[in-house]
C-alpha cells in the first residue's frame, strides 16, 4: 500500500468529494486514515477553509473528520495541500477540542 502523507489530497471510492489527509503520516501505515471533504459549494467560516490548488478547489470541512479505513477502498492521491494552508486546517481542528 502507499504510504500516504497528512497533506495528502484523495479520490476515494464511494466517496462524492475529495478528502484531504489529516492525520499524521505515523497513524497513515495503519491502513486507516483521518480524512476532511473538501466541498466547493460551502460556506467560508472558522471550520471550512477555502483551498486552491492546480487540481482541487474548495472548503475543507474541519468539522466532519471521518475515519476511513483505506485499506478496503480504491483510492487515487489527486493533489496535495502545501504546508502553511495544512498548519491553518490543523488549528482549525485542534481549535474544536481546546478548553474554554
Amino acid at each position: 500500500m502507499e504510504c500516504l502523507h497528512q497533506g495528502d489530497i484523495l479520490k476515494i471510492e464511494k466517496i462524492r468529494h475529495s478528502v484531504l489527509v489529516v492525520s499524521k503520516n505515523y497513524f497513515n501505515t495503519s491502513g486507516e486514515i483521518i480524512g476532511c471533504p473538501i466541498i466547493y459549494n460551502s460556506n467560508p467560516g472558522p471550520l471550512h477553509i477555502w483551498m486552491s490548488t492546480e487540481n482541487t478547489e474548495g472548503y475543507i470541512q474541519c468539522e466532519k473528520l471521518a475515519l476511513l479505513d483505506i485499506s478496503m477502498r480504491g483510492y487515487k492521491k489527486v493533489d496535495r495541500l502545501p504546508l502553511p494552508e495544512m498548519m491553518n486546517v490543523s488549528d482549525a481542528i485542534q481549535s474544536i477540542f481546546e478548553y474554554i
